[in-house]
């Protein structure tokens, strides 16, 4: 019995084993389209998800890509991957600007022309893909004629491969011309106007695409849509991709590294520095960045640390504040990296610029003032200098021997001559004084010192 039991179990499990690659393989022959949205700039984290987005629909047997595209542009690196997987896609795909009110601008309009299938929304418009230097800026005459040919032979290129209109879609790069969707349809730019996914499936069902592995013909009537979302990892790249955060986390980073610098041992400053530089190069990996720009600004953190060091009128601490905002508008000035096909906006803020431009002058005025540990101005000097002698201080760095008194609610360095080392918080009396160093003893000392000065002085007046 016990036999019969165990046999009938194995069989029993077996049956289910089969079962279940049955099952995947009808719920496989459902067709299915795989959705992926690209809602903002075009940048490199924008062309990993896309590049993701087709791989994973691919391979998990999609009939589609449906790329939902809303884009004010991007830059022409980040364009060009994308471009490449579409064109180089073994599944077909369509791009479809939407929802109404959208547009594929700039870089959209490459990105569009390369699909499959273009589709616009009612409402929606593309074009206006004239290079620009980052930021915003025309490019100078030279390098402007050199790039508009390249970018006007990239969108032909396209155009042919796709066999859409040429000549119209040379004009968004050559006169920034811009189509509303019936424009678009009657110069064959795109290829159908759809009111919603629902409309587009149905106006695509039957139709034969062209793909790196041979024509497909689409089933998509009907067809279940799963869309494709962004991991957390493509998420926050989409977030710390930002000139303006990128700006503020490698000047955080930087301010956060002088200060542990400054004061070692705090560890806290050095923590959040690191941190916040990481993310920084992170987020810069994703832009078009000058890294001459970058190098200024912590080369601004340097002038800073050595204006913490050295005696004089703050030269190094204006050098490192000129540094940084040089730094700053040349962050994403694009004068080191490829221009870019968007629309104004993608340097830093001139107003964050300036806003931490002007912190920046305060913090070195004030720090000046109270922090610099040789006093808060040379005028003291001259007075120690004329009459240092018997001016009491407070050891406040060990005299081993050289370390720092307090006279008052100054710190300046000192020195002794005497033997043994002289501790922190011991009172002491001011010999004299060398420029910026004052030379100390302790207060029993002092009377000895005086004794012994006064018998050199004797004998110096009687040999004379």
């Amino acid at each position: 019995m016990r036999l019969r039991i165990a046999v009938f179990l194995v069989f029993i499990g077996l049956g289910l084993f089969a079962a279940v690659p049955i099952k995947a393989l009808a719920q496989d022959d459902d067709p299915y389209v795989a959705l992926v949205t690209i809602d903002g700039g075009i940048d490199r984290a924008s062309a990993g998800y896309l590049s993701r987005g087709i791989r994973e629909a691919s391979e998990g047997g999609a009939e589609l890509v449906v790329v939902s595209l809303d884009t004010p542009g991007g830059f022409l690196s980040s364009t060009r991957d994308m471009v490449e997987s579409i064109l180089s896609a073994d599944i077909p795909v369509a791009v479809y600007v939407s929802p109404p009110g959208a547009r594929a601008a700039s870089a959209g309009t490459f990105i569009t022309a390369a699909a499959n299938f273009a589709v616009m929304a009612p409402g929606t418009n593309i074009g206006a893909a004239s290079p620009i230097a980052a930021g915003g800026a025309d490019l100078p005459e030279t390098l402007a004629k050199k790039i508009n040919e390249d970018t006007r032979a990239f969108i032909r290129s396209i155009a042919v491969a796709r066999g859409r209109n040429s000549e119209a879609l040379e004009e968004t790069v050559t006169i920034a011309r811009s189509y509303s969707a019936a424009e678009a349809i009657y110069l064959n730019v795109v290829d159908i106007i759809a009111a919603d996914m629902a409309d587009l499936l149905v106006q695509l069902d039957g139709r034969t695409a062209q793909t790196a592995v041979g024509p497909v013909v689409l089933r998509t009537r009907n067809a279940e849509v799963r869309e494709i979302k962004k991991t957390l990892l493509e998420k926050f790249l989409g977030v710390v991709a930002d000139p303006n955060l990128a700006f503020i986390l490698l000047t955080i980073g930087g301010l956060g590294i002088l200060a542990e610098f400054l004061t070692p041992g705090f560890i806290g400053p050095g923590v959040v520095g690191a941190i916040a530089l990481a993310l920084a190069f992170l987020g810069m990996g994703q832009l078009s960045v000058n890294w001459i720009g970058a190098g200024l600004i912590l080369f601004a953190m340097v002038l800073f640390f050595l204006e913490a060091q050295e005696v004089g009128i703050g030269i190094l601490g204006i050098g490192g504040v000129i540094s940084f905002l040089l730094g700053a508008f040349l962050l994403f000035g694009g004068y080191f990296s490829s221009p870019d096909i968007s629309e104004p906006g993608s340097g830093v803020s001139v107003w964050l610029i300036g806003g931490f431009g002007g912190g920046m002058g305060a913090v070195l005025a004030t720090f000046l003032y109270l922090i610099r540990p040789t006093g808060s101005s040379s005028g003291d000097y001259s007075r120690l200098s004329e009459a240092p002698a018997g001016m009491a201080a407070v050891v406040v760095s060990d005299l081993d021997p050289i370390g720092k008194v307090r006279i008052g609610d100054e710190e300046w360095d000192a020195t002794t001559d005497l033997q043994g080392a002289i501790p922190e918080g011991e009172e002491v009396r001011v010999l004299e004084a060398f420029g910026g160093v004052l030379k100390v003893a302790r207060i029993e000392e002092v009377a000895r010192v005086k004794r012994w000065a006064g018998v050199g002085k004797f004998f110096r007046k009687h040999n004379n």
